[in-house]
């Protein structure tokens, strides 16, 4: 899994056919394309790409349109976007999600599991409400982003709600980013080898990322810096 982790961030393109020749020319690992497909169910991942289907729903939950067709993000809190990446750990393995403001890429809020369930997607939520309240809350269609608790707290604050349609591979592109980075830069420099070592790690590392790291696709300012220009 920390093998399909590494090569998932590098080629996020890359169904289970792939993956599985990558596993064994790139890792030496030699194992059917079934179990790859398993081990991705478990992580949480699929192939970016146009194709039938994204992330499955729970059965039961809502399905939202799509909203951000020939939209022009031009301010903060006009769009959010959140997201679920693995994490690798010494032992075992846990996830991360985050809510980013679009316009800005300024990360508001993350929080951390060693399970799929919605409940930290939740907290992630919650937290981010207490900075702002935004027009458009974009996500995939994943159980977590489609379950009653989670957008029941939308439907209160008035927020409309976007998921990504069918075959659109493109739709959550700068959270796809922001794991990139987050791996590169943090993960996958350290060994973590609890959830809370991976809690304390991105503690320091996100408030770098807001305030220190300067974005080309931002001409060179920090998240921070666009966020707080683009509300005054």
């Amino acid at each position: 899994m920390h093998a399909l982790d590494a090569l998932y961030t590098r080629w996020p393109f890359y169904g289970s056919r792939r993956m599985q020749w990558a596993l064994a020319d790139d890792y030496g690992i030699a194992i059917c394309r079934e179990h790859v497909q398993r081990l991705m169910r478990t992580m949480g991942i699929a192939a970016i790409y146009p194709k039938q289907h994204t992330s499955l729903p729970a059965l039961g939950h809502t399905i939202y349109p799509y909203l951000l067709r020939n939209q022009t993000i031009v301010r903060p809190h006009q769009v959010w976007g959140t997201d679920i990446t693995y994490i690798r750990l010494t032992q075992g393995f846990g996830y991360l999600t985050a809510i980013m403001d679009w316009f800005s890429r300024y990360v508001l809020a993350w929080e951390v599991s060693t399970t799929l369930e919605a409940d930290f997607c939740v907290t992630a939520l919650r937290s981010a409400l207490t900075h702002a309240i935004p027009e458009i809350h974009n996500s995939d269609q994943g159980a977590q982003f489609t379950s009653v608790d989670y957008t029941s707290i939308l439907d209160a604050h008035g927020v409309a709600i976007s998921m990504d349609g069918r075959g659109r591979c493109m739709d959550n592109i700068f959270t796809e980013r922001l794991w990139r980075t987050v791996k590169y830069e943090e993960v996958y420099l350290k060994e973590y080898c609890t959830i809370d070592d991976v809690r304390d790690g991105l503690s320091v590392y996100f408030p770098f990322y807001n305030t220190r790291r300067r974005h080309q696709a931002l001409k060179n300012k920090t998240p921070a810096e666009v966020y707080s220009a683009g509300m005054s």
